[in-house]
């Protein structure tokens, strides 16, 4: 039998990322290149021309016109961080080269800071995919079905509207042949048509052909112009070995075996980060040696991320 090419990709070994991004100089130049690939221009008055200038350790940008002064890192993700560059690439490697994710207590102690900084450090780069997933759009064939985070609570009620369960819904679209190419993982409120209504529009491209259960709520794929095609599947082991709905139940399995695996328990108000992590590297595994590149050119677009906005609640996406 031949091997999934995907599966066994080589990536990025140690040595090779530690060629790239191994000095503090070399991952300076590469966040330059990826934040100005059309080289320089001033966010102040536009103009191309400039100098370096260095205080103490940073490197400066001085727009020659208006004499503004700015950083690789001002107003993206990495605005005011005093961690060094090269701590950055090596928190995108490990995070980007584990298929099940990685803990901020195990990130901790590769990276040699303490847990607080490297929860930090996750989170703002699970921020970073968050808005990146935020443009992805199903088409073709996609499988859809409603899913919970969170366990049991003794004495508690069961199933669905059970306490402490976030649900979310997940989407896996298909090629021709039943092969899964990307996939879609969001926080939803409840299983509501309102809500489905509104995941539809934002992450359901119009010629999309949708497969889902039985659950009312998906009435409402049809209802905003979709093709929606309805199996009803009951419950129990029997309905999860459904062929139609063979991707997605996998996805869901896979990711509920790593989180329970790598993070043993999420805060509700933090899943969405964490499913976002999953649904962007489930999305960019066909080159894992890319994934850096891709990462740090988006966490260039993304806006600062105080800490104050990371530990707050965050609303369904």
């Amino acid at each position: 039998m031949a091997r999934n090419k995907v599966q066994f990709q080589k990536g990025m070994s140690e040595a090779a990322f530690g060629a790239l991004f191994g000095t503090e100089e070399q991952c300076h130049e590469a966040l330059v290149t990826m934040r100005w690939p059309d080289g320089f221009r001033c966010p102040a008055c536009g103009q191309t021309k400039h100098c370096r200038v260095k205080r103490g350790a940073q490197i400066l940008f001085q727009c020659n016109d208006c004499h503004t002064q700015t950083s690789v890192k001002a107003g993206a993700m990495m605005h005011r961080s005093k961690l060094p560059l090269t701590l950055w690439f090596r928190a995108m490697y490990q995070l980007s080269q584990t298929k099940q994710g990685i803990s901020s207590i195990e990130l901790s102690r590769r990276l040699g800071v303490t847990q607080t900084t490297a929860w930090l450090l996750l989170s703002k780069l699970r921020q970073t995919m968050t808005d990146r997933n935020a443009k992805t759009k199903l088409s073709g064939g996609v499988q859809v079905d409603d899913a919970y985070l969170g366990g049991e609570r003794p004495g508690g009620k069961r199933g669905r509207g059970a306490e402490g369960k976030t649900p979310f819904v997940a989407a896996v679209e298909t090629t021709n042949n039943d092969c899964a190419i990307r996939i879609i993982l969001r926080v939803v409120a409840g299983f509501r048509k309102q809500e489905i209504t509104r995941l539809t529009k934002k992450a359901l491209a119009p010629e999309a052909i949708v497969t889902t259960d039985g659950l009312s709520c998906f009435t409402a794929i049809a209802e905003s112009g979709r093709i929606h095609k309805v199996i009803v599947t009951g419950s129990g082991k029997q309905a999860a070995r459904k062929p139609a709905f063979k991707w997605v139940n996998t996805v869901l399995g896979n990711i509920k075996a790593a989180l329970v695996g790598t993070y043993r328990s999420i805060r509700p108000k933090h899943v969405v980060r964490y499913l976002a992590e999953f649904e962007w590297r489930f999305n960019n595994r066909y080159d894992l040696a890319d994934m850096i590149r891709r990462l740090s050119t988006q966490a260039c677009k993304s806006p600062p991320m105080p800490y104050k906005f990371l530990k707050m609640a965050e609303a369904p996406a």
